[in-house]
């Protein structure tokens, strides 16, 4: 392989040849990095957003074995797909940039629809552990999801641990295609800029560029769909049971409780740690995934800083 000068250079032991694989172990990593690193806050965040705070006068920040069981396949899961739906929707100096921003959004969807089949179970059981249910206790959590089947039946009980799915899937589509769209077009604007300003190749981009990028873009996206949020924590922390029938508050009865109850403000409860949150985390993730995916295409040495991306 070839460096920037032309030299030939033997390939780094990081270097992953199939995209596939690099969107997988680089989706993989930033979501181990991000959730393990950000528990504490996304914790504070469901206390405040539950209406559950009785249940939790200790902000206990432990047990976050079921986020890392969750993050890492579902940020791999949605990164293969996005990105594989980029490279075959996606001609590099062919598709139009509003075409791209149309790809960007789609593939953002399907990307979020598959990584939800994997997360939103293991959100059911960490949210409940972090609102202080169970003792705070993940495994106790889950373990109490499992019982259903023997009152309820099996169908049941996949119901419970699917609980919110469609709240979250309406909460995660608009907020990814809002974070994903800037973040892309930041980068395309900024490497743009840098190839006009220092002769930089068009469509390379650092890690610490992606991570600011990713930052900003989270942070609005965060921000616009709190209600959201709102809504998908109170629907999956909700649970009556009543002899061998358990009774299901859906979406719209949970937001009807919540604008009676706090009025318009209630869907903004947990605002800033959210959007705190979301935007340290957008640096993170997105940081993470830049330098991996950097590290596992490039040669050699001191060439992990930048990578092309098609943008």
């Amino acid at each position: 392989m070839q460096s920037r000068d032309g030299a030939l250079k033997a390939p780094s032991a990081l270097t992953v040849s199939s995209p596939w694989t690099r969107s997988l172990l680089a989706g993989a990593l930033a979501g181990l990095t991000v959730d393990v690193s950000l528990y504490p806050l996304d914790t504070i965040k469901t206390r405040l957003q539950s209406n559950l705070s009785r249940h939790a006068s200790s902000l206990k920040t432990r047990h976050t074995f079921s986020a890392i069981i969750g993050s890492m396949p579902s940020a791999a899961s949605f990164f293969v797909v996005y990105d594989g739906v980029k490279r075959q929707m996606i001609v590099p100096g062919q598709t139009s940039v509003a075409m791209q921003s149309y790809v960007h959004m789609l593939a953002s969807s399907l990307g979020e629809i598959a990584a939800c089949a994997i997360r939103v179970p293991t959100e059911v059981v960490k949210q409940r552990a972090q609102a202080g249910l169970f003792g705070g206790k993940s495994s106790l959590a889950f373990l109490d999801i499992l019982s259903v089947r023997h009152t309820a039946g099996y169908g049941t009980m996949v119901k419970e641990l699917y609980r919110g799915g469609g709240i979250t899937i309406m909460r995660e589509i608009p907020f990814t295609i809002l974070q994903f769209t800037l973040w892309e077009q930041a980068k395309s604007t900024w490497s743009t800029r840098q190839a006009r300003l220092s002769n930089r190749e068009h469509g390379l981009v650092t890690a610490g560029e992606s991570a600011i990028f990713g930052s900003l873009s989270g942070g609005i996206a965060a921000g616009l769909t709190t209600p959201l949020d709102v809504l998908k924590t109170r629907v999956m922390l909700e649970r009556r049971e009543t002899g061998d029938t358990m009774t299901r508050k859906g979406t719209t009865r949970i937001f009807k409780q919540v604008l009676q109850e706090e009025g318009w403000r209630g869907f903004f409860r947990g605002f800033v740690p959210r959007v705190g949150w979301i935007s340290t985390g957008g640096a993170i993730f997105l940081g993470t995934y830049q330098w991996a995916v950097n590290t596992m295409e490039e040669t050699g040495a001191g060439q992990n800083d930048v990578t092309q991306q098609p943008l």
